[in-house]
């Protein structure tokens, strides 16, 4: 079996467009969320060309609870296969969701804390103080632009550490960039992964934040530290046949930057977007990995329907320039790693099944069905660049 060098394959993760409730949805507390349809109804319908005509509105259909997104109708000629993909690791977080993607099945979920204080056990906030020098405050879960909003001015006099986590599996570390430089609350981070990775908890997350007290502001200075992968990935599968591996967003966070060859790092859809555009009129080859986190991040976790539709009408903008500068044989594929209904409940992730888009500008577009398993795309990215099957899930291409 010899690998395809040449080929080029992009994968998009829309994080968090779910596309409605997954049949386990009833564990998480997530019964009837979705995310596509609901944010939809709310701005009373969507505009949606290009993904309407890559068949994004052919999904609601074939799920067993599907529910038509207002404004993107099923098309009878769609230029782009379909489906969607049922996650079946535990969890309906970010690097559950990517990892799965990538090949991975995690049977025990991240461990998610509790959200009052204390949240972190207080032997592990003592380790954490001590190897830091510095006092950690807070340590309750908590909205990321409402803690520094009350903690903030109290974190620049005392010159400490605000501690939180959230409904993910997460601990967080907020710090005015003024009163601790970025260096040394990226140092802290890595010595909260040590801490962390008994007790196994998915990322810990740098917070960087400016202003003054009533006028803060997070940075996009933000840096992930995940939990170590326990097994090779889609991504070093490549990388390891010299297949180029190159991630947009903030992916290599996410994957512990293993067996990723070029990075191109950013914390908005706006330089996520600029970069892939650059990379393809560069001619880059191989596989290209990218998370566009602006409708999780801004619109999910802070439940704005208007913005989110905003921001997917942006996407769907910039899928009508991307797509022409494509070559007939390269593939696009287009789909996400969790929901977070904006209309939803609480400030949660939701449990739903994602969307799959798979697209070359040669191939004939079917409906490729509900998936078991997130991992289809990443066995369906090894049968594209002709490496050895992974262990899990069926190619769809």
């Amino acid at each position: 079996m010899k690998p395809d060098k040449t080929r080029r394959a992009i994968l998009i993760v829309l994080d968090s467009v779910g596309i409605g409730e997954a049949p386990d949805a009833a564990e998480y507390g997530d019964t009837g969320a979705n995310t596509f349809a609901h944010l939809a109804d709310a701005n009373g319908g969507i505009k949606l060309p290009i993904l309407k005509s890559m068949g994004l509105g052919n999904i609601p259909p074939i799920l067993p609870k599907g529910k038509i997104i207002k404004g993107v109708q099923p098309t009878n000629n769609p230029i782009a296969s379909y489906g969607a993909l049922q996650e079946v690791s535990q969890g309906k977080d970010t690097t559950t969701g990517h990892w799965e993607m990538a090949g991975l099945q995690l049977d025990t979920g991240f461990t998610v804390l509790p959200a009052e204080a204390p949240s972190f056990p207080l032997d592990l906030i003592a380790e954490f103080e001590k190897r830091t020098g510095r006092k950690a405050i807070a340590n309750y879960a908590a909205s990321g632009t409402t803690i520094i909003a009350e903690l903030g001015e109290q974190q620049m006099k005392e010159g400490c550490w605000i501690v939180y986590t959230s409904a993910d599996s997460v601990f967080q570390l907020a710090a005015h960039e003024e009163i601790i430089p970025l260096e040394k609350t990226y140092q802290a981070c890595e010595i909260a992964r040590e801490l962390c990775n008994p007790l196994h908890i998915g990322r810990v997350i740098a917070r960087p934040y400016i202003g003054t007290p009533g006028n803060f502001t997070r940075t996009d200075n933000r840096k992930d530290y995940s939990y170590p992968i326990s097994e090779p990935t889609i991504l070093s599968r490549l990388s390891d046949k010299g297949i180029e591996v190159t991630t947009v967003g903030k992916i290599d966070d996410i994957f512990d930057h293993q067996g990723i060859t070029n990075v191109r790092h950013s914390e908005n859809n706006h330089d996520a977007k600029k970069d892939l555009l650059n990379l393809i009129k560069d001619g880059q080859s191989g596989f290209i990995f990218v998370n566009f986190i602006d409708f999780d991040m801004l619109y999910g976790h802070r439940r704005n329907p208007q913005g989110y539709a905003k921001a997917l009408e942006d996407i769907d903008l910039y899928l009508a320039e991307l797509i022409p500068l494509l070559d007939d044989d390269d593939l696009l594929m287009i789909s996400a790693d969790h929901g977070n209904d904006p209309t939803f409940k609480g400030s949660d992730h939701t449990r739903e099944y994602v969307p799959i888009i798979s697209y070359n500008k040669t191939a004939s577009a079917k409906n490729i069905g509900i998936r078991q398993g997130f991992f289809d795309v990443a066995q369906s990215i090894a049968k594209y660049f002709n490496i050895e099957p992974i262990p899990r899930g069926k190619s769809f291409i």
